[in-house]
């Protein structure tokens, strides 16, 4: 008897997350699907999308990279800290994230005097959808590489050590390949993360079409204008690239263990 109520409810949770999600696909005839997503408000979308996410991954890499090594190797004051801000995109709300990145890099924000000497302009701008993109993805990365990093025995970085292979060679040629699988995974779930971005980059970059109107920000402005068709053309492209992303992140993580 408890097995089948075990089955039950575990079948009842899995019909909740399927069908919902099945039922956008079913929403459309294939011809339909085609002729909106090649659509000129479309097409924008998924260009600036995908544009944007790259962006935001290489900074990702950049600069995540070297924080998660020092979280997962180093012993320093307030470390417990530095480890739990990292966290903290991810549990915050994101329009409170784009809030946030509003009153630093908006018009009137903090770094407003120096980005006025610098003639920059970010908020409601593309890179003001990088930055949000990169706000809420890289702690996703900066997670996963921090503990691939710390997964990987230190032996063989002292090995490499005395065949005289200095600190930066030891780190790309043993380190990093050693913690690749780690890796891979953290950047495909922080590049989907970024893709999926809506809260904070419309609090921070808004809704101008093609330059900062992102795939999910469409989708929602399809909604609110009914066109429900063209919403759920972007939500199927938007569920099929979560659906190979999860995909690929089991994969990698299964290469991690």
């Amino acid at each position: 008897m408890l097995r089948v109520a075990v089955v039950l409810a575990s079948a009842i949770f899995l019909a909740f997350i399927v069908v919902p999600l099945g039922s956008l696909y079913a929403h459309l005839s294939p011809d339909r699907f085609v002729a909106l997503v090649t659509s000129p408000p479309a097409l924008a979308a998924l260009r600036l999308s995908f544009l944007t996410t790259l962006a935001s991954l290489a900074l990702t890499l950049l600069l995540g990279t070297p924080l998660a090594y020092v979280l997962a190797r180093g012993r320093f004051p307030g470390r417990t800290l530095a480890d739990a801000a990292v966290d903290l995109p991810i549990v915050v709300p994101p329009a409170v994230a784009g809030l946030a990145l509003l009153f630093v890099f908006g018009t009137h924000g903090w770094a407003a005097p120096a980005l006025d000497a610098l003639h920059v302009r970010l908020a409601f701008t593309t890179a003001a959808v990088v930055l949000a993109q990169l706000f809420v993805g890289a702690p996703f990365y900066i997670r996963a590489a921090r503990t691939g990093f710390g997964s990987v025995e230190r032996v063989y970085e002292d090995a490499a050590a005395t065949l005289g292979s200095g600190p930066l060679r030891t780190f790309a040629l043993v380190t990093v390949p050693l913690a690749l699988p780690a890796l891979a995974g953290g950047a495909v779930l922080a590049w989907a993360r970024a893709l999926g971005e809506f809260g904070a980059t419309i609090m921070f970059a808004g809704n101008l079409p093609g330059v900062t109107q992102t795939m999910p920000i469409a989708v929602y402005l399809g909604l609110s204008s009914g066109d429900l068709d063209l919403s759920g053309a972007l939500a199927v492209v938007l569920v099929t690239v979560a659906l190979i992303i999860v995909v690929a992140a089991r994969v990698f993580e299964k290469r991690a263990v």
